[in-house]
């Protein structure tokens, strides 16, 4: 640095280098040494290397708190400890089977599809929301039916009988919306998404069987307060659902104001997906990095590989003019590349004369100079600059970090020039912020993917099952009015699309149907048992006390916002957010709907 008091090395990866791995054994060289010397760690492969430790130590600790947060709140409700063990077997069992997967793929094929990254941090959390769902409909309609018929196998029966069809459904429909991951760009979102499709669908597997024989081995005392008396969120409900269903058309005009609103934001929605910005302000990380873009070369990187003869003096002057062009950004720190060698020698050459730090005027005088290093240094200094052939050299520049949306720009204005000034010049753009630039767009594709792909494949499902295109229809409207709400107020509140929060579109299309298609199976089974006039509140009863309790639960999840990660803390609350808003808009605009339309259907 200008100082004199700290030196930058530089590591190159190889290809498909193992970065936890590389970082550890880096770490261990250095280790001996941090007593007497200060180190700064910084770039891409660091981060990577180092940020999967740290989201496994945090989601496990945060995971933790919410799952105590989440036993607390069963409890309460369903006053029962066995009823909140029963439901904790039943998320514990999907998870493990769904990390096993993932472990035993990768272990038989060794794709990268499978590694355990980022993005699958946020695996868990998913699968727990899901699960959860499962087992609260399923105790909290067996409560309902034991304080009806005071019989425990006759209750579980009707509980079955009356769920297995929705919970099959709601467990297709969002396996579906997983696996349509597979469509992703982003390579990993491929085991995530069959990786979290088969654990939705083990967790079916044990609300259908593990769950109904555990309750019915318990033995149930009628008289405690769980199957003699209501709940504080049943007799919310029971509020609740008056209120909806007396003024319906009013209901929906709000809903369809407030959806309508949230739209308009969409158009402000940020796309960041730069790495650094995973963490908060005083991070060891964020401020090390901060420390190498100040003081040293900085922590991104941009190459330009040069495909053409070396030796000739039009195409080293034509990398010399994209050299200074980038030196001019304010951004950018340094650039090497085979003429920086080459000018400096030729001055050397002309007795240091500054009038000779140019690129010579012939082929001769340049390959002269090459041959005169061959002879005094090492044929290897030249590995990073140029080829052994010399028809293909490498532009390396360094620059501080910044934003997407800078990245982006920049390099626009990059390829323009490039465009403009050496058209005729065999150039390849890469490295680092060429990445990113690009992964915005994946992202971006990859959340409209999945939308479309998820809410096609929904609606033909619930189409089928229930043998009615309005049916379909109505199973749809909550996660595309949730959906559409999301990403609205993620651009009016200024949080930033990335990677991780692109995932939030899979929970609420996964909790969103849920609902829905819970409410309106119950609708159809309710359709020939219940007087027309009552039929709704009865639904509303019905269904909507384990959906509060399932939003309600999973409310513990807050917890991560109290994460170091920003990403986790903002996919701690957009999953509360989530989950209000996907169980609010099947209790109020879905109902609402069928309520207004209940002749007809």
């Amino acid at each position: 640095n200008n100082n004199k008091d700290f030196i930058n090395i530089i590591i190159r990866p190889k290809k498909d280098a193992n970065f936890p791995n590389m970082v550890s054994n880096i770490e261990k060289i250095t280790m001996p040494y941090e007593k007497n010397i200060e180190f700064h760690y910084g770039g891409q492969p660091y981060i990577a290397g180092k940020v999967p430790g740290l989201i496994k130590i945090e989601t496990m600790q945060l995971m933790s708190m919410g799952l105590i947060i989440m036993s607390i709140i069963l409890l309460i409700n369903l006053r029962s400890i066995s009823s909140v063990l029963m439901i904790l077997m039943l998320i514990f069992m999907s998870m493990l089977s769904m990390m096993g997967l993932l472990g035993w793929i990768f272990f038989l094929t060794g794709s990268p599809y499978f590694f355990f990254t980022f993005l699958n941090s946020s695996m868990p959390i998913v699968l727990l929301t899901i699960a959860n769902s499962d087992g609260v409909h399923v105790l909290s309609r067996f409560f309902r039916e034991s304080r009806k018929h005071k019989n425990v196998k006759k209750a579980i029966t009707l509980t079955m009988e009356q769920l297995s069809l929705p919970i099959f459904l709601t467990s297709i429909t969002t396996s579906a919306a997983f696996v349509t991951m597979t469509t992703s760009p982003i390579p990993a979102m491929t085991g995530y998404g069959i990786s979290i499709a088969f654990g939705i669908l083990w967790a079916w597997v044990l609300s259908c069987t593990l769950l109904p024989a555990l309750i019915n081995l318990k033995k149930w005392d009628f008289s405690k307060k769980a199957l003699s008396q209501q709940s504080i969120l049943e007799n919310i409900i029971n509020i609740f659902g008056k209120t909806i269903l007396n003024h319906p058309k009013k209901i929906l005009g709000s809903g369809i104001i407030i959806v309508t609103i949230s739209a308009l934001g969409i158009q402000y929605v940020n796309v960041e997906v730069n790495l650094i910005n995973l963490f908060k302000s005083g991070n060891s990380i964020k401020e090390s990095t901060y420390f190498l873009d100040e003081e040293m070369a900085g922590s991104m990187n941009l190459m330009i590989k040069v495909n053409e003869d070396l030796k000739d003096p039009n195409i080293l002057n034509q990398m010399d003019e994209i050299q200074n062009f980038l030196q001019n950004i304010p951004i950018v720190n340094t650039t090497l590349s085979i003429t920086d060698i080459i000018k400096e020698m030729h001055m050397k050459v002309m007795d240091n004369d500054e009038a000779f730090h140019t690129i010579p005027n012939n082929r001769q005088k340049i390959t002269n100079l090459f041959t005169m290093y061959s002879l005094s240094g090492e044929p290897d200094d030249f590995e990073s600059l140029v080829n052994y052939d010399y028809d293909t050299g490498l532009i390396t520049t360094m620059m501080h970090t910044v934003s997407t949306n800078d990245i982006v720009i920049l390099a626009n204005k990059i390829q323009n020039f490039l465009n403009v000034t050496t058209p005729n010049l065999n150039i390849e753009v890469s490295g680092l912020m060429m990445f990113l630039k690009d992964f915005v767009s994946m992202v971006v594709k990859s959340s409209i993917t999945s939308i479309l792909f998820s809410i096609i494949i929904i609606l033909f499902i619930a189409w089928t099952f229930f043998r009615s295109f309005k049916f379909g229809m109505l199973s749809i409207i909550p996660l595309t009015c949730s959906i559409i709400v999301n990403f609205g107020l993620m651009g009016w509140f200024g949080i930033d699309l990335s990677h991780f929060t692109a995932l939030l579109t899979s929970i609420i299309i996964g909790v969103g149907v849920d609902f829905s298609i819970h409410y309106i199976s119950d609708f159809k089974h309710c359709i020939n048992d219940i007087d027309i006039t009552n039929k709704s509140m009865e639904v509303m009863k019905n269904v909507g006390y384990p959906i509060l309790l399932d939003v309600f639960s999973n409310m513990g999840f807050a917890a991560l916002i109290f994460s170091s990660l920003i990403p986790l803390i903002q996919m701690g609350g957009l999953m509360v957010f989530a989950m209000i808003s996907t169980s609010i808009g099947t209790l109020t605009i879905l109902a609402s709907i069928m309520e207004i339309n209940k002749q007809k259907l």
